[in-house]
């Protein structure tokens, strides 16, 4: 890619998704105006630039840029030094970076993004009738695997908040919540589980971990907290995880599980692009052999469009995301739209009824 395409990228990122971040809006659009800067993405997704540097500063925690990452204790907001400090220390360490955004993926195991699928794993729990098997696809760490375990405060502004998921959890998420869900419930029996991923993270791994830290965007502190809290859980209930393909590797992973238990199939962020199709297929095959839900937290361009399609009314923009539920009866699918979703698990606006 030519550096005027990576600048473009980064233009992009700064004005179109970078809003949450001021740190990040003001880096990637100063980057996008530097070559020398923007030649170190290459065809690379700008974010991984900025992880990049964000790993550096966790391996020199005096360096004086730590005082803009709040990740690492900084509480300095943005000002006239931050880019001219960033760029000399990016430029000056060039090769670390080239080398971390060249061989390194994007690693966004976002916990927040268990807020966001509950109501629809709850809901396909309720369906079922009885404990049920969690499969979690594109499962990163597999934080996912553990949303059981989490408590939820869901911020409504017709009834205030109210509480989901277990109350006595080490770790608790807040969602805003808008339009008229049903109820949710305490408890989810989920009796087994399996992560699903191309490359599956070890949670326990101290540079792995640093790196799925890295990955989160330097000023949300709050994140790392949150993912630091769900590593500890994870390691103490160890869920298996499997490597393998998306699509090829789903029925492996599925007969990992109990085949007596229904089977609820979770992805997001998974974007299974050209393969949505065979992906989609995939799952209804294995619907053929035990009762089956699956919940995407995706854009409606994913993977939802082809059992859904021609709803040019759900947001299709990667900053946007579509709550699907799907359940397989007598091999025919049935799906819905449940709501729109926020990127990183901050919001949730449960959609009325169609039809």
């Amino acid at each position: 890619m030519s550096v005027a395409r990576a600048a473009a990228r980064l233009r992009e990122f700064a004005e179109r998704d970078a809003a949450a971040s001021p740190l990040y809006q003001l880096l990637a659009g100063r980057a996008a105006n530097d070559a020398e800067v923007a030649a170190l993405l290459g065809d690379r997704d700008p974010r991984l630039l900025l992880a990049a540097a964000h790993r550096l500063v966790q391996a020199e925690p005096i360096h004086p840029l730590s005082a803009y990452y709040a990740t690492l204790g900084g509480a300095s907001g943005p000002d006239e030094g931050t880019w001219p400090m960033w760029r000399q220390f990016v430029l000056e360490r060039a090769d670390r970076v080239r080398e971390l955004v060249s061989t390194r993926s994007l690693r966004t195991d976002d916990v927040r993004k268990a807020a966001l699928v509950y109501p629809a794993v709850a809901l396909a729990a309720k369906q079922a009738r009885g404990p049920v098997a969690l499969l979690t696809v594109g499962s990163c760490a597999g934080f996912l695997l553990l949303m059981d375990k989490f408590g939820y405060r869901y911020q409504t502004g017709a009834a205030g908040q109210f509480a989901a998921g277990p109350t006595k959890t080490p770790l608790g998420l807040h969602c805003v919540l808008g339009g008229d869900p049903p109820p949710l419930p305490k408890k989810l029996a989920v009796k087994a589980r399996v992560g699903l991923d191309a490359a599956p993270v070890d949670a326990d791994d101290p540079d792995e971990f640093a790196w799925l830290e890295a990955c989160v965007w330097a000023d949300q502190p709050e994140r790392v907290r949150w993912l630091g809290v769900a590593a500890t859980m994870l390691a103490k209930e160890g869920p298996e995880l499997v490597a393998g393909d998306p699509v090829d590797g789903l029925a492996d992973a599925a007969g990992r599980l109990p085949a007596e238990l229904p089977l609820v199939v979770v992805d997001s962020g998974l974007r299974p692009g050209e393969r949505a199709g065979e992906y989609v297929a995939a799952l209804g095959r294995l619907a053929a052999g035990r009762p089956l839900w699956w919940v995407s937290d995706e854009p409606y361009d994913s993977a939802l469009h082809v059992l859904m399609p021609g709803r040019d009314d759900l947001p299709g923009e990667p900053g946007e995301g579509v709550l699907g539920l799907v359940r397989w009866l007598d091999g025919h699918p049935q799906a819905q739209a449940l709501a729109r979703t926020g990127r990183h698990g901050q919001r949730l606006e449960w959609l009325p009824p169609t039809g």
